[in-house]
């Protein structure tokens, strides 16, 4: 380093002044954009992936460090608008399966409101219910239809596997979704299996047992 580097460094008070120079000031090809990020954080986004995402798609040429590095060294300081926190992605889930008349007034505002910001997310609580219709009002004959609807959603990859791997059995499916028999019961007796299974594991020693006999007397 030159002798005005070193004093300069001697002479800061703090670690910005340390970092002056004319590179600082330097143009890029990112100034153009600046403006658009700044916005994009105040009503936040602070994901750097999704913003350089955004401006990629606007023409910005270059690599997504550069955008990476202006969020951490500038926007990373400042304040973002206090806003609602979204809903989690187990609690829409939870919302959609619900049937309607069992939602709280609380819920079914939440949902409402998270499906008018997701059209893909309102195709899908629509499919998931009519889907749930069959299912507990054993409508079967309904299946063909509702597969044939399924697949043509492009915006649902998964909902439209999920449609088609249904082909691959569609006699069990209709049959399941048809008569009023079921391994309900069966299943719960494993899930009650593996349960007691999960808790005796490692712990299966004769003072447990004997509790559990003593317990049970």
């Amino acid at each position: 380093m030159t002798l005005n580097t070193i004093l300069r460094f001697s002479r800061a008070t703090t670690p910005e002044e340390m970092f002056t120079g004319q590179w600082q000031s330097r143009a890029t090809r990112l100034d153009d954009y600046k403006p658009y990020l700044d916005q994009r954080w105040r009503e936040g986004c602070t994901n750097a992936w999704k913003l350089w995402e955004e401006i990629k798609e606007q023409g910005y040429p270059r690599g997504y460090a550069s955008v990476r590095d202006y969020v951490s060294r500038t926007l990373r300081g400042k304040p973002q608008p206090v806003g609602p926190r979204p809903p989690s992605a187990r609690a829409v889930t939870r919302r959609i399966l619900t049937h309607p008349d069992a939602l709280s007034e609380s819920d079914r505002i939440q949902l409402k409101a998270a499906l008018a910001n997701c059209p893909e997310l309102t195709v899908l609580a629509e499919h998931v219910r009519s889907f749930g219709h069959m299912l507990t009002h054993l409508h079967g004959d309904l299946l063909p239809d509702w597969i044939e609807a399924a697949s043509a959603t492009t915006e649902l990859p998964s909902l439209r596997r999920f449609a088609q791997h249904l082909l691959r059995d569609l006699d069990a499916v209709t049959a399941g979704l048809t008569l009023p028999w079921n391994s309900g019961v069966v299943e719960g007796h494993v899930n009650r299996i593996k349960m007691l299974k999960r808790q005796m594991f490692g712990r299966a020693g004769f003072e447990l047992l004997r509790k559990r006999v003593l317990l049970s007397a």
